[in-house]
């Protein structure tokens, strides 16, 4: 029977001996996969050792989802293995592209909202889905820039877990970044959301840019209290949802992200 999951966190291999001897009520630990779609050797064991003690998530980071072209066979088929392997209680991705003809791009890009993303968007998280097996959450992006849309971002997400069955990866700080960077209403995107469609959330940190105009999904501080402020917000939509805390840059010790763990595992198990 799969464990009941509350609050986890990114698994870092500073942090290995930790982790496995983890013992908190509910928690799970996200990987990106790119680092280990390899055949053998020690990551994968290592992965296995942590996997054999707590569950695991999958948040893929390159599949291009968003692009006009399908994603790569071989890099599907080798995601499938990989997740044969593990059997992931989740597994995500984001909504954005970072592949065009044949060359890739170290960064989640973002698409106009209209019919032509919608269909391709779709089509390719069906393929991603077939490929697999089951079902995925995919994520909203971070905005930086003002773009045109025929879709609010709630809408389009709506209609892509209506046409494919997929489910959502709502990050609570994009939705603030965003928020502060396109003018967007951030209270009125939670409340928009269809809290049914939610598998997982995200919770991270932010800085401002060099210039102070934009603010960054930096994943490199702690939780901001507004963040924190909204993430109540959706959880009184949605209940008790499996919930990351994210953290890829200045990463503290073990017990320091801990404690951010424990907030949410607090959080989450007060709506249970």
């Amino acid at each position: 029977m799969q464990p009941v999951l509350t609050a986890g966190l990114g698994l870092k291999p500073q942090h290995f001996d930790d982790a496995l001897a983890c013992d908190a009520d509910g928690i799970w630990f996200e990987v990106h996969p790119e680092n280990y779609l390899v055949a053998g050797g020690p990551r994968l064991a290592w992965l296995d050792a942590i996997r054999a003690r707590h569950p695991l998530s999958i948040h893929g980071v390159s599949m291009s989802l968003a692009a006009a072209e399908p994603p790569e066979r071989e890099r599907l088929q080798a995601l499938a293995t990989l997740v044969a392997r593990l059997q992931p209680a989740l597994v995500s991705e984001h909504l954005a592209w970072s592949t065009w003809r044949g060359h890739y791009y170290p960064d989640l890009l973002p698409v106009p909202r209209n019919l032509t993303t919608l269909h391709q968007v779709a089509a390719n998280v069906e393929r991603m889905q077939d490929a697999l097996g089951r079902r995925i959450a995919l994520e909203n992006p971070s905005h930086y820039i003002t773009m045109p849309h025929d879709f609010s971002e709630t809408d389009f997400l709506a209609e892509l877990c209506q046409r494919t069955g997929c489910g959502l990866l709502v990050d609570v700080n994009n939705i603030y970044v965003s928020a502060h960077n396109v003018e967007q209403d951030a209270a009125r995107w939670i409340d928009a959301i269809p809290a049914q469609a939610i598998m997982e959330i995200h919770l991270a940190g932010h800085q401002l840019d060099a210039a102070g105009a934009l603010l960054v999904d930096s994943h490199d501080t702690a939780v901001a209290p507004p963040v924190w402020d909204l993430y109540q917000r959706l959880l009184a939509r949605t209940g008790p949802v499996p919930t990351l805390i994210e953290r890829d840059g200045d990463i503290p010790a073990f017990s320091t992200l801990l404690m951010e763990r424990h907030r949410a595992h607090d959080m989450l198990t007060e709506q249970s």
